[in-house]
């Protein structure tokens, strides 16, 4: 589905990326932790086509066509999905409203007709009780008033609702409690099929105690230097990042 192959990308004439890989199949949950400042968020914007992310050098390939170019619009028509770390409030736009002109978009992209309003309502209801979103959230601004958790909801119901084929979370457990942590991670689980995949960026393992990854991948210096299965996540845990500094040092 996914393949970053030997990316480069600097900003402001620092090199943050620096020939990065990975790939992803459908199907699979992959994670990529790693310290602050080594790169993370940066993939992730880079992936979603975020103003300033350009790629120097390399490519990346979603089911086959290079998006490299491709805008952020563009790229979430083709199915990529970026849960952002701070959701931002919009006021004045209802998410029911922003929710109905996302989909219609996404559809007309695809040479649908928009969708017609029972269905449209009927979807909020399914994809709003699967996170466990007060409905009373709908009809207010865009995360305006949310508490973190809720704006966190918020981004999970909203991903229920466009159905992606790639989810990125970029440190989506940031400033979660248990309980919205779980109902989060309970959305997630319920949305992953064989036919999408998610790419989760955090800091920590508990999220991994949620959210079983296939591949657990460690982020240093711009670029994976190490991967495993979710036992990694635990050593890096029990470990903490120095360890990977002095692996790579001795080699």
């Amino acid at each position: 589905m996914l393949e970053v192959k030997n990316v480069c990308l600097s900003i402001e004439e620092k090199e943050i990326l620096k020939s990065f890989n990975l790939k992803i199949n459908k199907g699979e949950v992959h994670a990529i932790m790693g310290p602050n400042g080594t790169g993370k968020s940066t993939f992730a914007s880079t992936l979603a086509g975020k103003d300033g992310y350009e790629v120097s050098s390399g490519s990346i390939l979603f089911e086959g066509q290079d998006i490299s170019e491709l805008d952020p619009a563009e790229r979430a028509h083709l199915g990529i999905f970026l849960a952002f770390q701070y959701p931002v409030e919009i006021s004045g736009v209802s998410t029911t409203n922003f929710m109905k002109a996302a989909i219609n978009e996404k559809r007309k992209a695809n040479g649908l007709p928009p969708m017609e309003a029972k269905e449209f309502l009927a979807l909020m209801k399914e994809k709003s009780e699967l996170v466990e979103l007060n409905r009373e959230f709908l009809t207010r601004s865009i995360n305006e008033g949310f508490s973190g958790g809720e704006k966190k909801r918020n981004e999970i119901f909203q991903m229920a609702m466009l159905d992606p084929k790639l989810c990125v979370l970029d440190e989506t457990d940031s400033g979660l409690d248990i309980d919205a942590l779980r109902i989060v991670a309970n959305g997630v689980n319920k949305l992953k099929n064989e036919n999408n995949a998610f790419l989760i960026i955090t800091h920590y393992q508990r999220l991994l105690d949620y959210i079983v990854p296939d591949f657990v991948h460690i982020m240093y210096d711009g670029k994976i230097v190490k991967t495993g299965d979710k036992n990694l996540a635990l050593e890096m845990e029990a470990k903490g990042y120095d360890w990977i500094k002095e692996e790579l040092a001795s080699k």
